[in-house]
């Protein structure tokens, strides 16, 4: 992808951002029930991957470039079936997905090419009010305040990214894939932690499967009714 022209920034938009604590929790599939269930918002979704070392941004499989090259790439998706998780974004019903990939540490580099992705949405986009745009991604809150950060907790997984957990107050809301007080699993060591701050956040419920909860989903639409805010 081209690099972008210094001047071009994207307008204001809607940032809602999906995270998680770990791997397969159900990250996409919040993001496609979001979109599925409000596909008024003409969503321009995105996905961002960092990966580990010795991975080439470029393809995300194992290169032999140096640290320093192929650090970011940014591909629009093309189609609604390729396989990957932007295409289920458009299959869900999104405007318009992207999926951007970086060097584990790189995501700095990365935020130019996202504000060139998300200036090319808005001008494509026929509404004056702003752009919805919602990106699965923990790390992406290290450079912007969202409208609302979701994160997707599973008490059957042990793992806990460093990436989540740095992130993990910041969440306005928890969504669990299953009940803290499930008797058929042994509660993982994070969950003390999550309870501490459930006490001050809103915390829903929905089982892989299940449609989203409607309180969570009127939090949402209180969200997109706002002014468009959020300035990447």
């Amino acid at each position: 992808m081209a690099s972008p022209e210094p001047s071009r920034k994207s307008a204001p938009c809607r940032l809602i951002v999906v995270g998680g604590h770990t791997r397969s929790v159900g990250k996409t599939q919040l993001v496609c029930d979001l979109i599925s269930a409000l596909p008024q918002a003409s969503w321009l979704a995105g996905k961002i991957t960092q990966y580990g070392h010795g991975v080439c941004a470029t393809n995300g499989h194992d290169c032999d470039c140096a640290p320093t090259e192929h650090i970011v790439a940014l591909d629009w998706e093309s189609g609604a079936h390729s396989g990957t998780d932007s295409a289920r974004f458009l299959q869900a019903g999104a405007a318009r997905s992207f999926w951007l990939r970086t060097k584990q540490g790189y995501l700095a580099e990365g935020m130019p090419p996202l504000r060139q992705a998300l200036a090319e949405g808005t001008r494509t986009d026929a509404s004056s009010d702003g752009r919805n745009v919602i990106v699965e991604s923990n790390s992406l809150l290290q450079f912007v305040e969202p409208s609302l950060y979701l994160t997707v907790l599973d008490t059957a997984r042990d793992d806990f990214k460093d990436s989540a957990r740095s992130m993990l107050d910041r969440a306005d809301v928890f969504l669990f894939r299953r009940g803290l007080d499930d008797s058929a699993i042994s509660p993982p060591p994070w969950v003390q932690l999550a309870t501490q701050l459930l006490r001050q956040k809103p915390s829903f419920l929905q089982r892989q499967g299940e449609p989203l909860p409607e309180a969570l989903l009127q939090l949402v639409k209180r969200i997109l009714e706002s002014p468009a805010s959020v300035l990447l």
